[in-house]
């Protein structure tokens, strides 16, 4: 019964192979037509973020106002209107930084977008709705959540990468070696 607790297992007469571990961290190799896809993705979503919130701060309205007030069809505060103004700035910054940082800021905000929208769909129609959301601010943090998701993973994340992609070589370093 217990006898493989009592002797040890046998060395395979084989060596295991050493996975390596994948992670999205700056040491992986910056492929300068991926980068333009990062930095579009980052500067097209902060340009629509800067006008939002550039829009809703014209607007005057209330600060932590929970009625707000309807900016290109999306209900805004001046809370919300700074908040996007930030974000829009930080993607800028990533814009002009490229590569492996615009696409993991990417990565990054969309995630956040994608979860701003759970909570505040949660919170609609409470008293702790401080952004003054709405429905269509929902829908609009979803849609801008997965566009920056997809800009950011675009050529990092897919099961069919091709061969002469630097994220599929630092993945199969081995397979690289026996190409040359």
């Amino acid at each position: 019964m217990a006898t493989h607790a009592l002797h040890p297992r046998h060395p395979s007469p084989r060596p295991r192979a050493r996975r390596r571990r994948v992670t999205l961290d700056e040491h992986l190799p910056v492929d300068h037509r991926l980068s333009t896809v990062y930095r579009f993705g980052a500067g097209l979503m902060g340009l629509v973020l800067l006008a939002f919130g550039i829009l809703g701060l014209i607007d005057k309205v209330g600060f932590f106002d929970t009625r707000g007030d309807t900016v290109a069809g999306l209900n805004t505060n001046g809370a919300l209107s700074v908040l996007s103004l930030c974000v829009g700035l930080l993607l800028f910054a990533g814009m002009v930084i490229g590569g492996n940082f615009a696409s993991t800021l990417n990565m990054v905000l969309g995630i956040a977008f994608l979860l701003s929208g759970f909570v505040n769909l949660a919170l609609l129609d409470t008293g702790l709705n401080v952004l003054a959301f709405r429905i269509q601010n929902v829908l609009f943090s979803f849609a801008v959540g997965l566009l920056l998701m997809v800009f950011g993973m675009y050529g990092r994340v897919s099961g069919n990468l091709p061969h002469d992609n630097p994220y599929w070589k630092a993945r199969h370093p081995d397979r690289v070696r026996h190409a040359r």
